[in-house]
């Protein structure tokens, strides 16, 4: 048996699309050459791994277990490639780090001055996604650290606390809560209280805040949007009241007069964001330089933890 590397490259471009045409275009070759090669790494493991029908390709039982060693085999070799790459220095080279929806907007133009200066041979790739989108990525050795909020506890990650941020309530400068100095978060239940879509971990931390929240979002279905700048905009127009992490809350533009911002009764509900990796990424010096310049960072409205440690999850531990 003979199988090629480049042919499980194809095998995760089919994947990833579905489709020969879309895969061919992602691996940068024609769509009969992807086909042939595809077609002749079926043959040497003697199983079908995709149904075709007319271009589009779905996946068999046996080739999703096939798929997932052939991450795992590229993903072995790319670390070893790594190895050699930036074994004599683990600073130079890019970092692929994948960050959350709700964090990359407010800490990324903070970071990447602070990286710049103190690794100036290790640009970012960036990546922003849902949580769960970017543990699957960094799983499969496509990302190289991610930054997420906790609760983060998956299996052969590591996990390295960075700040952290309170939450507020944000509302139209006429609303009738401005002539207050705090807001009970049960409250929310009974106002417009707009949230981002399904999938984004910080609407589900929105919803814990009060009992009746959940219940109240079901019967409304209120008007939702796909990103805290988007949200803020409507709160802005009129729209209603949200929550949102004080690293987002904005400076002085022309919109912010707009909007009035008031903390939570008692205890603020808060997050903390931290970096993950995988424990067996070759490169930890870049991990700690990641780090480091977030500590250099001074992203509005958050608590730093300098003094927090690194975590290691064990490897049976599910993915949350």
């Amino acid at each position: 048996m003979h199988i090629t590397l480049t042919e499980l490259r194809y095998l995760i471009a089919l994947d990833k699309e579905r489709h020969f045409g879309r895969a061919a275009k992602r691996a940068f070759v024609s769509q009969p050459t992807l086909s042939v090669a595809v077609k002749k790494l079926e043959s040497e493991l003697g199983v079908t791994v995709f149904e075709r029908n007319r271009g589009e390709a779905r996946v068999t039982p046996i080739g999703r277990r096939i798929i997932e060693q052939a991450y795992r085999i590229l993903g072995e070799v790319s670390a070893l490639e790594t190895v050699a790459e930036q074994g004599r220095d683990e600073l130079k080279g890019p970092l692929r780090l994948g960050v959350i929806y709700t964090v990359g907007p407010y800490l990324l133009p903070h970071l990447i001055p602070a990286l710049r200066e103190s690794t100036p041979d290790m640009p970012l790739i960036i990546e922003e996604n849902f949580t769960g989108a970017l543990t699957q990525q960094l799983r499969n050795n496509e990302l190289d650290a991610v930054i997420v909020a906790m609760p983060y506890e998956v299996g052969g990650l590591a996990s390295w606390p960075l700040y952290d941020e309170s939450f507020v309530v944000v509302m139209p400068q006429t609303h009738r809560w401005t002539r207050r100095d705090e807001i009970d978060a049960n409250e929310l239940a009974e106002e417009d209280l707009l949230l981002l879509g399904p999938g984004h971990c910080f609407r589900d931390q929105v919803l814990a805040l009060c009992e009746d929240c959940r219940d109240r979002e079901r019967e409304r279905q209120p008007h939702s949007g796909s990103s805290l700048e988007t949200i803020r905009h409507m709160v802005a127009s009129g729209l209603g009241v949200t929550v949102l992490p004080r690293s987002s809350i904005p400076g002085l533009s022309e919109e912010s007069r707009l909007l009035e911002t008031r903390p939570f009764a008692g205890d603020a509900p808060m997050r903390r964001i931290a970096i993950a990796w995988r424990k067996s990424f070759p490169r930890p010096r870049a991990i700690t330089a990641l780090h480091d310049a977030v500590m250099q960072c001074d992203p509005s409205g958050v608590t730093l933890l300098p003094d927090a440690v690194a975590v290691n999850v064990d490897d049976d531990t599910p993915a949350n």
